[in-house]
């Protein structure tokens, strides 16, 4: 089942921990974001293939409701 991963809240992307093509499992660690200096990890909430990461690490500015992640 297709799944996309979007930012919860605004912030700076601190760790990205996939690529594509990476397999994952429900309640994998995808990525951190880093707001107002509190470590906000987004995880998988199904089992499936990375095939697109659309944030960079240290990427700054991140909006809430930001397609980070889409996983096939």
């Amino acid at each position: 089942m297709a799944e996309q991963v979007l930012t919860q809240v605004p912030g700076n992307v601190w760790k990205v921990l996939v690529k594509p093509g990476d397999v994952v499992k429900a309640g994998d660690t995808l990525f951190i974001l880093e707001v107002m200096k509190t470590e906000v990890e987004h995880a998988a909430t199904s089992d499936g293939t990375v095939a697109t990461v659309n944030i960079t690490e240290g990427q700054e500015g991140i909006d809430a409701g930001i397609l980070a992640v889409d996983i096939t």
